[in-house]
């Protein structure tokens, strides 16, 4: 698949869509967390190399043919945070509230607010310091009444699954000019041997969590890594941690569809509040997220 099937934004936004499902689905699956999180990456890392047609590269070579030591670095620098991210978040979805696991995994554009102009060399606007407050704030109305429950240690793993998805993103960004898709397949194959002890002290799994295994190594972590590899190599880290904000904001919709949950008037005002800023964001730059 070529980096330009889609722009940018519009890949990022259907990758957060896709992404939404994902506390939904993970919720169904009667499964230890990480044999959880094992499986799906590798149907996920199946999906990817069917859709591109290839293996992931293991190295980066330089014209020369030399290795690009660098280069290189940042493809596995990448691969390892997002591993951590889809281990960290499945067992923060299982043991606390999926509200408040994609609440607290969506602190990550504070660490691209701080690192970003170190390892990127990006420099951050005022706009983007108001955009990310804004977004804050709707996620804590968005949320209000969501962090009273759940245990400690869930949330806490979701605190630290926000912080390596923030270095995942900039990582991926450092690969602009490479194949940040292989970072994310790579990510798939450690994920999948950490989880590998697990397979065997798991409970049998029911036709409903096969089924939703499928659904989230095909639809909910396969494919969206290659359209956020296709976002991220053409757009700031910080906007595309701000677009992804979209992940969020839907995962009530699929509840809403599902079970007919009606969120509350916080709720609602809160995706107002998140959506506001994104757009806000893009009207004072002048231009779109891009």
């Amino acid at each position: 698949m070529n980096h330009h099937t889609l722009r940018p934004v519009p890949a990022l936004v259907l990758c957060a869509l896709l992404w939404s499902t994902g506390g939904f689905l993970i919720k169904l699956v009667d499964w230890n967390p990480l044999a959880i999180a094992g499986v799906r990456s590798l149907i996920g890392a199946v999906t990817i190399c069917a859709v591109l047609r290839r293996f992931p590269s293991f190295y980066v070579r330089q014209k020369s043919g030399a290795v690009d030591r660098e280069a290189t670095f940042n493809l596995w620098a990448g691969a390892v945070c997002y591993a951590l991210t889809l281990l960290l978040f499945v067992a923060a979805t299982k043991m606390t509230t999926a509200a408040n696991a994609v609440l607290l995994q969506y602190t990550n554009p504070v660490w691209v607010i701080l690192f970003g102009p170190i390892l990127l060399n990006e420099k951050n606007r005022k706009s983007d310091y108001l955009a990310v407050a804004g977004v804050m704030a709707g996620m804590l109305l968005f949320f209000s009444g969501g962090l009273s429950g759940g245990s400690f240690l869930g949330n806490m793993l979701a605190v630290l699954s926000g912080i390596t998805d923030g270095f995942m993103s900039m990582f991926m960004r450092r690969q602009k000019n490479g194949h940040p898709e292989d970072s994310f397949t790579l990510s798939h194959f450690i994920t999948l041997a950490v989880s590998l002890p697990f397979w065997f002290v798991s409970p049998h799994l029911s036709a409903q969590s096969v089924l939703c295994l499928f659904l989230l190594g095909i639809f909910q972590i396969g494919i969206p890594s290659i359209l956020y590899a296709m976002g991220i190599s053409r757009v700031r880290a910080l906007s595309a941690g701000l677009i992804s904000m979209l992940e969020p904001l839907m995962n009530p919709v699929w509840v809403l569809l599902a079970v007919h949950e009606v969120p509350s008037g916080t709720t609602i005002a809160g995706g107002m509040i998140i959506l506001g800023s994104i757009v806000l964001r893009a009207a004072v730059q002048g231009k779109s997220v891009e």
